[in-house]
């Protein structure tokens, strides 16, 4: 299916990086943000910010009102902030890694044990390939070891670069806020998720962050799987190395 003439402006609009980047930072913030925000997000003049934001507003990927932004009150007028467009979630192009999943499988395929069903050589091929990621992470960094909030902290700088987004929702859980196998996770969910799953399990395992996990915690619009530390709430999975169910 093609794009339409708003989804090609709105495309057109965030080839500039300064105005993709402002996108970016409304769209993780899930909230209404003022130029402000944006200028000292970015280093830029607040003037600088509210050109390229109304550029955004008239490409149709934000739209504007007059509140006080993360529920500050101030006396006297209230500044105009800016917000995703529902519709915008469409056209924001949030990094995707299908190719990280193609290997997966195909390594799976061509690797698979006599005995071994292909999910279960996907969910290894996924471990492995999480684990030999975390562990060359931490000889790189050579963190020591790692509490469950420092480990999380660390994971995120990785998942971030991988295009899941990560947002710390609380000193102990890392929710991801996109699933870099997208729309591939819609079609076979029980699959593909468990690889995430598995591979982020893996990553953990590699860091030495034996305080945290990966967990499955579907979200619509969200990563499948988030990663908590061993003291934040919720059951445990049953096998983090299974992938889930």
């Amino acid at each position: 299916m093609g794009l339409d003439g708003a989804s090609l402006t709105s495309l057109a609009v965030l080839g500039d990086d300064l105005r993709r980047r402002m996108f970016q930072f409304a769209r993780r913030a899930r909230r209404p943000v003022t130029r402000e925000e944006v200028a000292d997000s970015l280093g830029i003049s607040r003037k600088l910010a509210a050109f390229h934001l109304d550029k955004l507003v008239a490409a149709g990927l934000l739209h504007t009102h007059y509140e006080s932004a993360a529920g500050i009150h101030k006396v006297g007028r209230r500044p105009k902030v800016y917000e995703l467009v529902a519709e915008a979630i469409a056209v924001s192009i949030p990094e995707r890694r299908h190719e990280i999943l193609a290997g997966f499988l195909a390594e799976a395929v061509t690797t698979a044990a006599d005995g071994e069903s292909a999910r279960e050589a996907a969910l290894r091929v996924a471990r492995e390939h999480g684990t030999a990621l975390g562990a060359a992470d931490r000889a790189r960094m050579r963190p020591g070891r790692l509490g469950a909030e420092r480990g999380l902290s660390l994971a995120a700088a990785r998942l971030d670069a991988f295009g899941f987004e990560p947002e710390r929702t609380a000193p102990t859980v890392l929710r991801l806020c996109n699933c870099p196998f997208h729309p591939l996770a819609a079609k076979a969910p029980e699959l593909v998720c468990a690889v995430n799953q598995a591979f982020l399990a893996g990553y953990l395992r590699g860091l030495g962050s034996d305080r945290t996990r990966a967990v499955q915690a579907p979200r619509p619009g969200s990563c499948c799987v988030e990663l908590r530390g061993d003291d934040a709430a919720g059951p445990p999975p049953e096998d983090d190395d299974a992938g889930g169910r």
